[in-house]
């Protein structure tokens, strides 16, 4: 199967095939994927992403309390652990910062974490029971 280049994606765009489409395909083909995308328009990557949805995290980080340098190193040692023990899906307990000074200081940090972090992949809020946007669950690439 031949791979498109970039500016056969361009081409389509200006012959007015489905942009979205033909991104997402180029994306594919390519083995390019873009964890920071609006995961409402990606479709599901298969059985394995919804399984990973739907199960128990293999580890949980509570940070709360912690500094952020505190909480980076936690979260760094943490995620070290995780690839190395080959886990899939891990959960973080960062609270809404409801007591913090103005922005929720330890979401930000978890946040930029994960986009640091070579081996965290795709990532969302927990469900309301398991804490909400309290807490953040990671797939690990």
């Amino acid at each position: 199967m031949k791979k498109n280049d970039f500016g056969d994606i361009l081409n389509k765009w200006e012959n007015g095939i489905s942009q979205k489409n033909a991104m997402y395909n180029w994306l594919q083909n390519n083995k390019i994927y873009d964890k920071d995308a609006n995961i409402a328009e990606i479709p599901l990557r298969g059985k394995n992403r919804r399984r990973l949805l739907n199960s128990k995290p293999d580890a949980i980080l509570d940070i709360h309390g912690l500094s952020e340098a505190g909480a980076w190193l936690s979260l760094d040692k943490f995620f070290s652990d995780a690839k190395y023990n080959s886990y899939e899906k891990l959960r973080i307990i960062h609270g809404k910062g409801n007591r913090s000074q103005g922005e929720p200081v330890l979401l930000h940090t978890v946040r930029k974490y994960i986009e640091k972090c070579p081996f965290a992949g795709e990532s969302g809020y927990e469900k309301a029971a398991n804490g909400g946007t309290g807490a953040t669950w990671v797939f690990i690439k």
